[in-house]
């Protein structure tokens, strides 16, 4: 019945992100985009993977601080391709066994912690991620030229001191024995979702996109936020409509910013598929005690 199940979620996953991105195809101008994206600056892009690149890297020492706190020693750089295993999992086999699932299961396999705690420091993880996303977001938005906003540009600085307050005060009741790495992993998420803005701006500059540059860092936001709703396969055609109706609302060009969003996943993909490596090839999990063990890289 599970099996069933599973499947029939990732049916539904594989039409909505189906559904979603023929709507999206009908709306924009093909040929337009083809060639907004063929004309990108090659130079921009591969600064933009450096920055993506680097934001996984230090999402996965965030994690890694994660599991220590569950006294799971892990060595950065086994933690790392067991991140970029993750990665390959959450995108192309969705279907399958995710990500996180993953790596909730081999590390409850192979070391002696509570699979409620396992899962609870993963879901934080995430979380983290979204507080800084959101936080983000709020600070543009509190700063950006638009009339809509500007009767609301006191809520959006209000809510930010707040949500951390919230998320701290989560953590304290909640999930006491990750607290003492509370403001080491936030800034950590900082450093993230920063990475991530970067890796964004050099896709705009790619694509020529000299001004107007913070409304399409807002619209970015706010499609990562939609992207961790789990309604499509790894946030494809969440993240579009959103970059198309994100556009449309702030008077941006939809085609281009529909490219943008194209090349983020394009890049997101590339190197998402490095961890196909680790599927086929057993990961050698070293400990910081210098002990290791041994998993199997295939399932």
């Amino acid at each position: 019945m599970a099996k069933l199940n599973k499947k029939v979620t990732t049916a539904l996953k594989v039409l909505i992100s189906a559904v979603l991105i023929y709507f999206i195809f009908t709306k924009i101008n093909l040929g337009e985009v083809k060639d907004i994206l063929i004309k990108s600056n090659l130079y921009y892009l591969i600064f933009a993977i450096i920055f993506f690149i680097l934001s996984k890297f230090v999402g996965a020492i965030r994690l890694n601080l994660y599991f220590r706190q569950l006294a799971i020693m892990l060595t950065h750089k086994s933690n790392f391709k067991l991140y970029l295993l993750g990665m390959f999992y959450n995108l192309f086999l969705p279907g399958g066994i995710g990500g996180d699932a993953y790596k909730g299961y081999i590390l409850k396999k192979t070391f002696d912690v509570k699979t409620k705690r396992i899962v609870s420091v993963l879901i934080l993880d995430r979380l983290g991620g979204l507080l800084l996303l959101f936080i983000y977001a709020c600070t543009l938005l509190a700063f950006i030229e638009l009339e809509l906003l500007k009767g609301f540009r006191w809520l959006f600085i209000v809510v930010i001191p707040l949500s951390v307050i919230v998320f701290w005060l989560l953590n304290k009741r909640f999930f006491s024995y990750v607290l003492p790495i509370f403001w080491k992993t936030t800034v950590l998420s900082a450093l993230v979702q920063l990475s991530q803005l970067v890796s964004i701006w050099f896709i705009l500059l790619a694509l020529h996109i000299d001004t107007n540059q913070i409304p399409y860092l807002i619209i970015f936001l706010i499609s990562s936020i939609v992207a961790v709703v789990p309604l499509t396969l790894g946030g494809i055609g969440s993240r579009e409509v959103t970059f198309y109706y994100g556009a449309k609302f702030l008077g941006l060009d939809q085609n281009i910013s529909v490219g943008v969003s194209v090349l983020f996943f394009l890049i997101t993909a590339m190197v998402s598929l490095i961890g196909v490596l680790y599927h086929f090839k057993k990961i050698n999990l070293e400990l910081a005690d210098t002990a290791t063990k041994n998993l199997g890289g295939s399932l």
